[in-house]
C-alpha cells in the first residue's frame, strides 16, 4: 500500500537503543545509581530471552525488542574501542611510563596466577583436558575494562591499580587467542602465525607513533581553524578508526590502536576538545555493548541450573578478589586499596566471552561448557557495579578510610583545595593563618590520614569521579584550588568545573607557560606556573643578597612576569593577558573588579 511505513530491523533496533538510553540514564542518575545496571537490565528485558520470546504470539513486540544480538555486535565493539580511546586521552606517555612496573609486574602476576590456578582446578576437579582447562582458566582471569574503568576512574589509587592490570590484560588478548589456535586439534599456522603478528604489530605501532606525532597536530590545527565541530568530529573518528583498523589488519586487537590514538592526541593541545566531542558517542556505544550483555542472559537456563551457576559465580568472584587483593598487599598497597580493587576486579570480562568463543571455534572447549561459563560471565558483569559499592564499604571498615561526608560537619562556604600534597598543605596553612575556611580533598588515603592527624580539614574522595565536589558544597565555595601535578587531569577538571559553575573562581597549579595557557583555555581564572614563581623568588633572593637595591629588583620581577603573560597569551591564543598572581583578597575576581571600578 502506498505511503505505508515499513520499519527495518536496523531502525527498530535503533529505536529500542535510543529509547532505552532516554529512560535509563535520567532514571538511574536521579537515584545516583550507575546506568550500567540499567542498560544490562534493558538487554535482559528486550532480548531474545525476555520479551523477544513473545514476538510470535504478540507481533507488535517486534518493534520494541531486539531478536538478533549479532546486528548490534559492531556497535558494541565500537563502544569498547571508544572507551580505550578515551582512556588514552586521560593518560599520556609519561604517565603510562610511570605505570610500567604496575602494568608488567602486577598485571602479569595477576593474569598468570589466576589463569594457571584456575586451570589446575578445572583440570583436577572436572577431568578437563589440559588445553581446555588453560583456555577456561585464562578466559576467567580477565576483568572488564568496559565496566571497571568508568567506575574506578584512572587517578585514584584504586583506579591506577585497576588500569595497570587491565592494560596488561588488553595487551595479552591476542597472544592468548593465538596460543589457543596453535594448540587446537585443527590448528593451522601455529606458532609461526604468532611470530608474524608480533613483528608486524611492532612495525605498525612504530609507524603510528611516528606518524601521529608529526601529523596529528597539523590535522587538528586545520580542523580547529575551520571552527567547524563537524570537521573536528570527523577528524577524531578518522584517527581512532584508522588506528584501530591498522592494528587489526596485522592481527592485533583494534583496542590497541584506539589506545595509541588516544595517547597521541593526549600529547596535543586539542585533547580536551576531542574528548568532549567524542563523549556522547562513547556513552551511547558502551550502552549498546551493555545491552548485548543483558541479551545473552537466559533467565530460564539460569533458573533450571540455579545452584550450580550461583556456586560458580561466587567461586570465581571470591577467588579472583582474594588473589588480586593479596598481590596488591604484597606490592605495598594499603589494605583499603587492595580490598576495594580486589573486589572490583573480581568479575569476569567481555574479553572472557571472546576467548570462550575462540576456544569453542577451535574445538578446544565444547559448546555446552562454553555456554555455562558465558552465563556465569554475564551474571558477573551484571553485578560489577554492586561489587564496586561492596568493595568501598569493606575498604572503609578494613582500614578506616575517611569518607567524603556532606559538608564534613560544616555549613559555611569554604574554599576547596584539590590535592593534599606539599602544595595543597601550604595553601591550607595560609588559609588558616588568614582565618579562611577550607577543606582539602585527595584520593590518596595515606595523605588524607596523615593530614587529619596533623590537624588539616581533609576528606577522602576523587574530585574527577562522582559527586565528591558537590557534596562538599562546590556550588557555594568561594574558590576551588587545583594543586595536583597531573596536567591532563587538571585540564579535564577545570573544563568540567567551568562548564558546571560559570562564576566559580578556579585557581590551578601549572607546570609551565604552555600548561598554563591550556588551563586558561579550559576555563581557569588563574593558572600559576610553578617554574616561574620559584625562579622569580630565587632571583629576588640572590639579587638582594649581593647588594642590588630592592626597588629595581621588584620592578624587574614585575617586568619578567609581564613577559610571561605575553608569552602565555601568544602561545595559548588568548584574547587577553592572563593574571599570573591573585591578589591577597578572598573575594572572587568579579567582586574585586567591581570594587576596583568604584574606587
Amino acid at each position: 500500500m502506498a505511503g505505508e511505513l515499513t520499519l527495518s530491523p536496523v531502525m527498530s533496533d535503533a529505536l529500542v537503543i535510543l529509547g532505552s538510553a532516554g529512560i535509563v540514564i535520567p532514571v538511574f542518575a536521579r537515584f545516583r545509581v550507575t546506568p550500567i545496571i540499567g542498560f544490562i537490565l534493558i538487554g535482559v528485558l528486550v532480548g531474545p530471552y525476555g520479551l523477544g520470546m513473545l514476538v510470535e504470539d504478540v507481533p507488535w513486540l517486534s518493534h520494541i525488542t531486539i531478536s538478533d544480538s549479532e546486528r548490534l555486535a559492531p556497535f558494541a565493539d565500537f563502544g569498547i574501542i571508544l572507551l580505550l580511546f578515551a582512556i588514552g586521552l586521560e593518560l599520556s606517555f609519561n604517565r603510562l611510563w610511570q605505570l610500567r612496573k604496575l602494568v608488567f609486574g602486577l598485571g602479569s602476576l595477576e593474569l598468570l596466577i589466576i589463569g594457571s590456578f584456575s586451570a589446575l582446578f578445572f583440570g583436577y576437579a572436572s577431568d578437563m583436558e589440559t588445553t581446555a582447562a588453560l583456555a577456561l582458566g585464562f578466559a576467567l582471569a580477565f576483568s572488564s575494562t568496559a565496566i571497571v574503568l568508568p567506575i574506578s576512574g584512572t587517578s585514584s589509587p584504586v583506579g591506577r591499580a585497576a588500569l595497570s592490570m587491565l592494560l596488561f590484560e588488553d595487551i595479552m588478548i591476542v597472544p592468548i587467542i593465538f596460543i589457543l589456535g596453535a594448540l587446537a586439534p585443527n590448528a593451522e599456522g601455529g606458532w609461526g602465525a604468532i611470530t608474524d603478528t608480533l613483528w608486524q604489530g611492532a612495525v605498525v605501532i612504530a609507524i603510528l607513533l611516528v606518524l601521529g606525532r608529526v601529523a596529528l597536530p597539523r590535522l587538528f590545527s586545520q580542523a580547529a581553524r575551520t571552527k567547524s565541530p563537524e570537521l573536528f568530529l570527523a577528524a577524531s573518528l578518522l584517527v581512532v578508526i584508522g588506528a584501530s583498523l591498522a592494528t587489526a589488519a596485522v592481527g592485533l586487537s583494534p583496542i590497541v590502536g584506539s589506545l595509541i590514538a588516544g595517547l597521541l592526541i593526549a600529547e596535543t593541545e586539542y585533547h580536551g576538545e576531542v574528548e568532549s566531542i567524542m563523549e556522547p558517542f562513547k556513552g551511547l556505544a558502551l550502552g549498546v555493548f551493555l545491552i548485548t550483555i543483558g541479551m545473552s542472559i537466559d533467565l530460564m537456563a539460569i533458573w533450571s541450573d540455579l545452584g550450580t551457576i550461583m556456586a560458580a559465580v561466587v567461586g570465581v568472584l571470591v577467588f579472583k578478589a582474594i588473589v588480586t587483593g593479596t598481590l596488591l598487599r604484597l606490592m605495598g598497597a594499603r589494605r583499603s586499596t587492595a580490598t576495594e580493587t580486589g573486589v572490583l576486579m573480581a568479575s569476569p570480562s567481555e574479553t572472557t566471552l571472546i576467548v570462550l568463543a575462540a576456544a569453542t571455534s577451535a574445538l578446544v572447549i565444547d559448546p555446552e561448557t562454553a555456554q555455562f561459563w558465558q552465563i556465569v560471565t554475564a551474571i558477573g558483569l551484571t553485578v560489577t557495579p554492586l561489587l564496586a559499592k561492596l568493595g568501598r564499604v569493606i575498604a572503609r571498615r578494613v582500614d578506616g578510610v575517611p569518607e567524603v561526608l556532606d559538608g564534613d560537619g560544616e555549613d559555611e562556604p569554604r574554599t576547596i583545595i584539590i590535592g593534599g600534597g606539599r602544595v595543597g598543605r601550604l595553601i591550607a596553612d595560609m588559609m588558616t593563618r588568614h582565618e579562611q575556611a577550607y577543606v582539602m580533598l585527595d584520593s590518596d588515603p595515606d595523605l588524607i590520614s596523615r593530614a587529619r592527624r596533623e590537624g588539616y580539614r581533609a576528606v577522602f574522595g576523587d574530585a574527577g569521579r562522582g559527586d565528591a565536589l558537590s557534596r562538599l558544597g562546590v556550588e557555594s565555595a568561594p574558590a576551588v584550588v587545583l594543586t595536583m601535578d597531573e596536567p591532563v587531569l587538571a585540564q579535564r577538571l577545570v573544563a568540567k568545573l567551568r562548564g558546571e559553575y560559570p562564576d566559580l573562581l578556579i585557581v590551578a597549579r601549572a607546570r609551565d607557560s604552555e600548561h598554563a595557557a591550556a588551563l586558561y583555555r579550559a576555563g581557569a581564572s588563574h593558572a600559576v606556573p610553578e617554574n616561574l614563581e620559584s625562579s622569580l623568588q630565587l632571583s629576588e633572593a640572590v639579587l638582594v643578597d649581593i647588594g642590588v637595591a630592592m626597588g629595581p629588583v621588584i620592578a624587574s620581577i614585575h617586568d619578567k612576569r609581564d613577559e610571561y603573560r605575553e608569552r602565555i597569551e601568544r602561545e595559548g591564543g588568548l584574547a587577553h593577558k592572563p593574571a599570573l598572581r591573585t591578589t591577597p583578597s578572598s573575594k572572587p575576581a568579579a567582586a574585586r573588579d567591581a570594587q576596583g571600578a568604584t574606587t
